[in-house]
Parts: C-alpha cells; structure tokens; sequence
C-alpha cells in the first residue's frame, strides 16, 4: 500500500508542475510576437523603440517630415522691426538632418537642422559674417488649413557688431517672443 500511496503522490505532484507550468508559460507570453517595428525599430515588452529619425507606434513615421514644406515666418527681433518672409525647409544628407532656406530672410547658404521628435534643433553654426544657434517646436495639433506651426527660439549674433539678435531665445533677458512660422 505504501508503493501505490508513493506513486499516486508523485504522479499528482508531476501533473500538478506540469499543469503550473503551462499555466505559467500561457501567462507570459511573448509581447513583442505580433509587433512588427518598421525602420529597423526594436520591439521590447511590446513597445517599439524607434532608431534615430523615426516615430510612431510601429516607428512607420519619418520625424522630420512634419518640418518640411514652405513656411510664412512672422517674427521681430530684440534689435529689428517686425518682419514676415518666406523660408522652405528641405531635407538633409541623413534620416534626421533638415535645411532650411532663406533663415533670417538673409543667410544664401542653407541652414542645418536636425529633427527629434517634434523639436527641431539648429546647433551653433557661423555662415556670412553671422553666428545662428536655435531651437523649434512644432505643433501638428495647431492647425492653418491642414498643418500646423512652429514656434523657433533663436538668436543670430553678428561676428563685426557682436550685436545680439534675439528671437524668444533668452527671453526673459530681453522679453523678446519666439519667431512663428506658419504652413
């Protein structure tokens, strides 16, 4: 009696393990199976992460593509009048650089940009006697038919001069406004 008794204890616990098991596997199951990345996105825990350049739930969006296109700039200076002028922001030699013409209804030369997200970045650059550096937000839910706008933070200062040219950049300095381009 005590073999069978052993046997009918063994055989519970090993159906039991087995049972937990299948239990335990069905729970956590695999996240990422039916997630598919696009760029070259990584998928972990069931949430792509996007490589640089890319957005989006499936990374199936091109970051910078809501920057380019033709934009009416309306901006004033700390040191100059109101202006409005027209500038086109193209792409640029990588996934998330960007060029925009006519920057400061002056600059010949295109102006690099680089595009994270909703965030355009201009890094410290000197073209045409001028040193530019900014930083934009663009807002896809702000709508002038069916686009949206950016508000650009920059200054431009003059290497002759070392004149200032703020654009919302250190405005609590100068209480100087952002630079607004409209699609």
């Amino acid at each position: 009696m005590t073999a069978r008794f052993k046997t009918i204890v063994i055989t519970t616990l090993i159906s039991f393990s087995a049972f937990a098991a299948v239990v335990y596997s069905s729970c956590n199951r695999d996240k990422c199976k039916t997630v598919v990345c696009a760029y070259g996105g990584v998928c972990n825990e069931g949430v792509c992460n996007c490589r640089p350049g890319y957005e989006g739930t499936n990374c199936e969006t091109i970051s910078r593509q809501k920057f380019l296109g033709n934009w009416s700039v309306f901006e004033k200076g700390s040191i100059t009048q109101a202006a409005q002028y027209p500038i086109s922001i193209i792409e640029g030699p990588k996934i998330n650089d960007v060029l925009i013409k006519n920057f400061y209804n002056y600059f010949t030369t295109p102006i690099a940009g680089t595009v994270k997200n909703d965030t355009l970045f201009i890094p410290n650059q000197q073209y045409e006697g001028k040193v530019l550096f900014g930083i934009g937000y663009v807002y896809t839910s702000v709508t002038y038919g069916q686009y949206g706008a950016i508000d650009m933070k920059y200054e431009i200062v003059d290497t002759a001069t070392q004149a200032v040219n703020d654009f919302g950049y250190n405005s609590k300095l100068d209480h100087s406004d952002p630079s607004r381009w409209n699609k």
